[in-house]
C-alpha cells in the first residue's frame, strides 16, 4: 500500500502527516488480514484498505490535538482543566461497513 496514493486522496500535499497515514494503512492492512485470516493483501482487497484507511484517518482524527475531532467532555476554569471524549463506537464499527467485500475473501480457520 502506498502513502503517496493515500495522501493524494485525502488532498494532503505536505509531509507532516506521513507517520499518522502510515499507521492508518498498517493498521487497517492488519484488521484485514486478521480478518480473513490471510498472509498478504489481495489485490482486490487494496481499494477496500484505502477506504478502510481514510475512514481511521478521518473518524479517529490523528494528527489533531484533540482526540475526537475536540468534542469537549468536560471543562473547568480553576486551574485549567478539559476533557475529551474519544470515539468508541467508530474504531469498533470499521469492519462493519466492510464485512461485504472483506467476507468474499475471508478464509476460514480452525485454532
Amino acid at each position: 500500500m502506498d502513502i503517496e496514493k493515500l495522501k493524494e486522496i485525502l488532498g494532503i500535499t505536505s509531509d507532516d502527516k506521513n507517520f499518522a497515514l502510515q499507521f492508518c494503512l498498517s493498521n487497517t492492512t492488519e484488521a484485514i488480514l486478521n480478518y480473513c485470516n490471510l498472509e498478504e493483501l489481495p489485490a482486490g482487497l487494496e481499494n477496500t484498505a484505502y477506504r478502510m484507511a481514510m475512514d481511521l484517518y478521518r473518524g479517529e482524527n490523528f494528527g489533531s490535538v484533540a482526540p475526537d475531532g475536540g468534542l469537549i467532555a468536560s471543562q473547568s476554569e480553576g486551574d485549567t482543566s478539559v476533557s475529551f471524549r474519544v470515539n468508541e463506537t467508530f474504531t469498533k464499527s470499521l469492519l462493519k461497513n466492510y464485512y461485504s467485500q472483506l467476507n468474499r475473501y475471508r478464509v476460514l480457520s480452525w485454532i
